[in-house]
């Protein structure tokens, strides 16, 4: 039976990687790993979370996410419950903070929060007893994601360390980029921000960064090709056509890295402009597999988040006895 690493995660919320050690993020991917058996719902997961109630508070849409958190919490016999912002108080002018406090007292155990502004999963932790999961906040981060990357990789090559990855696109607007650079970094891979000067520049990270695509590609172990995400556009001098001809994934350039590449993307793919449909649908591409993954990441999440929290309320229903 599939157990929680609970020696090794003492954390109620799960708000980035960038301060998580390379041991918590282990500690992470080997209880996804045994998650992943009953991920699919062909194999029953244990029901480590009967009578616990999960909230989904997504403010900007999702597919992948949102649907892979609910059937995370559900295969661990939660209840879990989509808020749906517009149709909830937040359209009339009530804040996030209020909102947040007043389903909390409702009796939740766990609050996953995707929001369009940066740092609002951690206004919400700092406003909740639950716990809090960020499901991606602005162009800050989206833990999950990059655990769910990390784990596909690790269960395909064996390995985390010593690998090369280029995240190639629109890194400048994408919490998936950074999310991965911090989990990667951790354990002493190369991690490149590839793209031209418009998505590359002015990231206030310490990041390596080229803008030669073909150049970088002998190098590449692994190959995340990120959405290019138009809506974030209205200031930027992008042009379509140019972005195709040097960061769009074929088999030619493909053929370029090294054996055995593998390539990832995060979703949702812009086909024809990210990568060709040859390459998003062929043997190296691991997209579907991410999916996957992605269930048995936010069960381990969400697993060990709420029994962090249970060791935290055992230990203050202690001292007031």
């Amino acid at each position: 039976m599939a157990k929680l690493a609970t020696d090794r995660w003492a954390r109620k919320h799960l708000l980035g990687l960038e301060d998580l050690t390379a041991a918590e993020i282990l500690a992470m991917l080997d209880t996804a790993n045994e998650f992943f058996p009953c991920c699919t719902g062909r194999r029953p997961a244990p029901r480590l979370l009967e009578g616990r109630t999960i909230l989904n508070l997504f403010c900007e849409d999702s597919t992948r996410t949102r649907t892979s958190f609910t059937l995370a919490g559900e295969r661990l016999g939660a209840r879990v419950y989509q808020f749906h912002a517009e149709t909830s108080s937040l359209k009339k002018n009530e804040s996030l903070a209020d909102t947040v406090r007043n389903v909390d007292a409702m009796g939740l155990d766990a609050i996953v929060v995707r929001h369009e502004q940066r740092g609002a999963p951690q206004q919400v932790a700092d406003c909740v007893g639950c716990s809090v999961l960020n499901a991606g906040d602005d162009a800050h981060e989206h833990p999950t994601q990059a655990l769910l990357d990390m784990l596909a990789v690790r269960r395909k090559t064996g390995t985390m360390e010593g690998l090369t990855l280029a995240l190639v696109g629109d890194v400048h607007h994408s919490r998936v980029a950074r999310s991965n650079l911090f989990g990667w970094s951790k354990f002493g891979n190369r991690v490149i921000f590839v793209g031209p000067k418009v998505f590359t520049e002015g990231l206030e990270l310490d990041a390596e960064t080229a803008e030669d695509f073909d150049a970088v590609l002998p190098e590449c172990d692994v190959i995340m090709m990120l959405r290019v995400q138009f809506e974030r556009h209205e200031h930027l001098a992008f042009d379509v056509d140019d972005y195709i001809r040097g960061y769009q994934l074929t088999p030619a350039r493909l053929a370029k890295a090294r054996p055995g590449v593998l390539v990832l993307h995060p979703g949702p793919i812009n086909r024809g402009i990210e990568l060709v449909n040859h390459v998003a649908d062929g043997p190296q591409s691991l997209i579907l597999y991410q999916a996957t993954c992605g269930v048995a990441v936010r069960m381990a999440a969400l697993g060990l988040c709420i029994a962090a929290l249970d060791a935290e309320r055992d230990a203050a229903g202690g001292e007031a006895e």
